[in-house]
């Protein structure tokens, strides 16, 4: 018997008939399901009629069970690879498994299908041309900031995940580090209480304080509209001049006529620097 391959299935977000008619193909014929979680892909599974031995992956299990699942498959077994919902390795378990196929060079076939992202961004009504996709923000308030002042100059649309306890501290940082931008909120996509708000960062908040708070969460965000480059160093030039002795008003007064940014503004997001440094 030759070596097995690993297929890397993508699962429906929330409605169960999003599936493709390759994923069903796909799950019917191997011979095990490296699951997530067996009792939620059970769901699925018993609803398309499809019984297979399956093998739980699970957080801290990951590891472990990588090696159980190449060994199948360099025995001749074929494996497919499965999350609770959509794309595995995609904010979600599956990588180090995948990494361990491709160490063993076993061959690795993606049969794609639904991912919360792309259905948010689909939806979103901002710019899709190019858009980063960062995931789930850190958890601690001061990492989280860290990583939106690194995003606040990116021009590119922000994507990311957010769980329900989070969601309203997280909306109130991008609002303080990125400013009132443009973005929408989408949560419980596919499902029975799907529900999409469009808006500057200061009305979503306004609207998520007066309403039901439940489900995961996709955040876009637009991208800054001015120069990158431009507040940048219009930052660091701030500064040099507060290292030499200026106060920060009347260094920003100079490098924001200098630039040709707003005072107001500026000094905004040099106060946000330095809280986050």
């Amino acid at each position: 018997m030759g070596q097995g391959r690993l297929y890397i299935v993508s699962t429906p977000i929330g409605n169960l008939d999003d599936i493709t008619l390759r994923a069903l193909e796909t799950l019917k014929k191997v011979d095990f399901i490296a699951c997530e979680d067996t009792e939620h892909s059970l769901k699925l599974l018993n609803y398309y009629g499809i019984k297979k031995s399956l093998i739980s992956y699970w957080s801290e299990k990951e590891k472990v069970r990588a090696e159980e699942i190449i060994n199948k498959i360099k025995s001749g077994h074929s494996v497919a690879l499965i999350t609770d919902a959509g794309t595995p390795g995609i904010s979600d378990p599956g990588a180090v498994i995948i990494q361990r196929a491709i160490e063993e060079n076993i061959e690795i076939i993606p049969v794609p299908g639904p991912t919360a992202l792309i259905t948010a961004l689909s939806i979103s009504g901002l710019s899709s041309e190019e858009f980063t996709f960062i995931g789930f923000l850190p958890v601690k308030q001061v990492q989280r900031r860290k990583k939106l002042l690194e995003l606040s100059s990116e021009k590119r649309t922000l994507v990311f995940y957010e769980a329900p306890h989070r969601i309203l501290q997280s909306l109130h940082d991008m609002l303080e580090v990125l400013d009132d931008r443009r973005a929408c909120i989408a949560r419980e996509l596919t499902k029975m209480f799907e529900e999409v708000l469009r808006g500057r960062l200061s009305e979503l908040i306004e609207k998520l304080e007066n309403s039901k708070i439940a489900g995961e969460y996709v955040i876009i965000v637009e991208g800054i509209t001015e120069t990158p480059q431009t507040v940048d160093e219009a930052l660091k030039e701030v500064k040099e001049l507060m290292k030499k002795g200026k106060g920060r008003k009347e260094a920003v007064k100079i490098i924001a006529e200098l630039y040709g940014l707003s005072k107001k503004e500026l000094y905004e997001k040099s106060l946000k620097m330095d809280e986050i440094e």
